[in-house]
């Protein structure tokens, strides 16, 4: 997680101060970065008493606001940064679907009933749903298909079907929350 935090009064008084972190770091680090930001905002407009910042830009997995208290953005950042590739796909569509990412982080992402499949890396496909519903007969998610039968499945209109429950969220993957 990046963030970019500006100096308040600097930027007030017509002046962009500010730095880029990289989140998570240690308080002191954090504490000692405000700071800097501070300061500088000070020296550059002529003025003391500086003790706002906000964030006027972010590179994250979850959403940022403006006035986002830093220190529990630096706690968010330490546990996304242990979140493994699957768990970060599952945080993105609980937040596509309306869930509140922190909310998530805090009562920890294997707390949630997720399905995902992930056929972003298959340049290939023209219909995701269809490679899904394929998938799904595959591992017997429909009963046992005899298979003199499977040449007559129609996998894009079971596609079509499973598109009412699942969700395209990221380029080629689907998930839904169970």
């Amino acid at each position: 997680m990046r963030v970019y935090l500006t100096d308040l009064q600097a930027y007030n008084e017509g002046h962009l101060v500010g730095k880029w972190l990289e989140l998570p770091m240690s308080s002191f680090e954090l504490a000692q970065a405000l700071s800097e930001v501070l300061n500088e905002g000070e020296s550059v407009s002529g003025t003391d008493g500086h003790e706002e910042l906000f964030i006027t830009d972010y590179e994250a997995d979850i959403t940022i606001d403006e006035y986002d208290d830093i220190y529990k953005l630096n706690e968010l950042a330490e546990i996304i940064d242990t979140l493994r590739e699957d768990e970060l796909l599952k945080l993105k569509l609980l937040s596509h679907e309306g869930y509140n990412e922190r909310k998530v982080l805090q009562n920890g992402i294997d707390n949630y009933d997720v399905d995902i499949y992930d056929y972003s890396n298959d340049v290939s496909f023209t219909d995701v749903y269809e490679l899904l519903a394929y998938d799904m007969v595959q591992e017997g998610l429909y009963g046992a298909i005899p298979s003199h039968l499977e040449n007559y499945i129609d996998y894009g209109a079971i596609g079509r079907d499973l598109s009412y429950d699942y969700v395209e969220f990221e380029h080629g993957v689907l998930g839904r929350v169970a």
